[in-house]
C-alpha cells in the first residue's frame, strides 16, 4: 500500500506542475494576444517560477527518499536547468525584454510541459502497475 501511495504523491505534485506550467503559457499567449499588459505578465509568470522550481526538486528528492531510481534520475536534468537558471539569475522574466523574448520563453515552457507530461505518463503507469500488483497479493 505505501508504493501506491508514493505514486499518488507523485501524481498529484506533478499534476500541480502542469498547472503551473500551463498558467505561465496562458499568461505569455495573453500577452501576445495584447489581453494584458507586459508588467502584469512578467509579475504573473514571476510569482509562480520560484514555487515551480521548488516544487520540482522537491519531487526529485522525494524519488531519492523513496527509492525510485529511475524516476530520480529522469527528473535531475530538470532540477539542473531549474538550478542553473536560479544561480545565474536567469529564472525571472524581465518586464523590460519580454517581448524579444516571448517566443524563447513559450518554448522553454513547452518543453518543460512535455518533461512533465512524460514524467506523468510514466507515473500514471507505475500507479497502476502497483495497484494491481496489491491486490494480487
Amino acid at each position: 500500500m505505501g508504493e501506491v501511495l508514493t505514486w499518488i504523491i507523485s501524481f498529484v505534485i506533478l499534476i500541480t506542475l502542469v498547472g503551473l506550467i500551463v498558467y505561465q503559457l496562458i499568461s505569455l499567449a495573453d500577452l501576445e494576444f495584447d489581453y494584458i499588459n507586459p508588467y502584469d505578465s512578467a509579475s504573473r509568470i514571476n510569482f509562480v517560477v520560484l514555487p515551480e522550481s521548488i516544487l520540482q526538486g522537491f519531487l526529485c528528492v522525494f524519488y531519492l527518499f523513496t527509492g525510485h531510481w529511475f524516476m530520480a534520475l529522469l527528473c535531475v536534468p530538470y532540477l539542473y536547468y531549474n538550478f542553473h537558471l536560479y544561480s545565474r539569475k536567469q529564472h525571472l522574466i524581465d518586464v523590460t525584454e519580454i517581448f524579444n523574448l516571448l517566443d524563447w520563453e513559450k518554448k522553454k515552457r513547452l518543453f518543460k510541459l512535455a518533461y512533465i507530461v512524460l514524467t506523468l505518463f510514466l507515473t500514471i503507469f507505475w500507479l497502476i502497475y502497483s495497484t494491481l500488483d496489491v491486490y494480487e497479493e
